[in-house]
């Protein structure tokens, strides 16, 4: 698929924006973020009275081979689980999602058992899981580029014009700290945390474990490389996800430490993807906070949350329609009829 993704720059717009921002019934700035997003919304979707349509959450489901390693406290098999849950309708994602009624899809992008099909489910299988990266590589360059194409294919499908991400895979933070530590250039040790709640010995093997596989894919360098010999099957298909909502002028709502990975490895490929993108919460996981920062972007939430599933993405869904309703309903002074700041 096509990288090249255009900046939103436009003077003309975002002044138009701000005047409107500015003018509402309230001091200059008072709404602080909400006034920000705000205008972020409104340069995404090219319009001074943006509205967000029918918002998807996507949670991007697999397995990483790498989990045979001891890096997780729970089961590889906890992943099919997860997922009939969610379809269920009893996991987190689903609570919050019916609460606030963004469509929920989730996407087999990879589990390494078969789900029969089902309401609410789509089958995008690139391989029945990664290969263990402490071996060899976790995915073959097709099976990576398959995973992207089949992301980039599910987001043409969707309605509107909003995508929240989420993700389910047993060791994916282990993918993540590992994307995160050679994107980044930080040691492993700054980016690896205890994911679903490692003790200190087991977070010392992980870190252990991860560092063996970071040796050797030593010369895996350039994005698309890193992402199969150390990604997971989920972070690339919502790379190709990422890439394309970015391309369809899309809002990008980002979750946590594993969906930051793979909208990292997509602005590599194209810087232009992080304008398109609502960083919802800082994760607990450790390094998440770090990796905003080397992003240059700031979350919206910081709840001590470190679930995945697209949990926090769905928490910060009410900041988003509070900033599109401000400028859809808020009166402004000259409307309302109410006096401005003395000169």
């Amino acid at each position: 698929m096509m990288f090249d993704i255009a900046d939103l720059h436009d003077d003309a717009l975002a002044a138009r924006l701000q005047h409107r921002i500015d003018r509402k019934t309230k001091p200059l700035g008072a709404l602080g973020r909400i006034e920000s997003l705000a205008l972020q919304i409104g340069l995404i979707l090219g319009t001074e009275a943006p509205r967000l349509q029918s918002p998807q959450l996507v949670v991007f489901a697999a397995d990483h081979g790498i989990s045979a390693q001891g890096v997780s406290a729970y089961p590889q098999e906890v992943t099919v689980q997860m997922v009939a849950n969610m379809l269920a309708g009893g996991a987190a994602v689903s609570v919050f999602t019916r609460q606030h009624g963004l469509a929920l899809t989730v996407v087999d992008c990879g589990v390494a058992a078969d789900i029969a099909a089902q309401p609410g489910l789509v089958i995008a299988k690139a391989a029945k899981g990664t290969a263990d990266c402490t071996l060899g590589r976790a995915m073959t360059r097709q099976q990576c580029e398959l995973a992207i194409d089949h992301g980039a294919a599910l987001v043409t499908q969707l309605p509107g014009n909003v995508l929240l991400l989420g993700e389910m895979g047993i060791a994916n933070t282990s993918s993540a700290a590992m994307l995160m530590s050679r994107l980044t250039g930080l040691p492993i040790e700054q980016c690896a945390g205890r994911g679903t709640g490692l003790d200190d010995a087991g977070l010392s093997r992980k870190v252990e474990t991860l560092s063996r596989a970071l040796r050797l894919h030593e010369q895996a360098r350039e994005p698309l490389d890193v992402l199969a010999a150390l990604g997971g099957l989920e972070i690339a298909t919502m790379v190709g996800a990422v890439i394309q909502a970015a391309h369809e002028r899309r809002v990008i709502v980002v979750d946590g430490f594993i969906t930051t990975s793979a909208v990292a490895v997509a602005a590599a490929l194209s810087p232009a993807v992080l304008e398109r993108c609502v960083f919802s919460h800082c994760s607990a996981e450790s390094g998440h906070a770090a990796w905003l920062s080397k992003l240059g972007v700031r979350a919206l939430l910081d709840l001590g949350l470190r679930l995945g599933e697209g949990s926090g993405a769905a928490l910060a869904w009410p900041l988003l329609k509070s900033a599109e309703l401000m400028l859809q309903e808020m009166a402004s002074f000259d409307s309302a009829g109410v006096s401005e700041k003395n000169a």
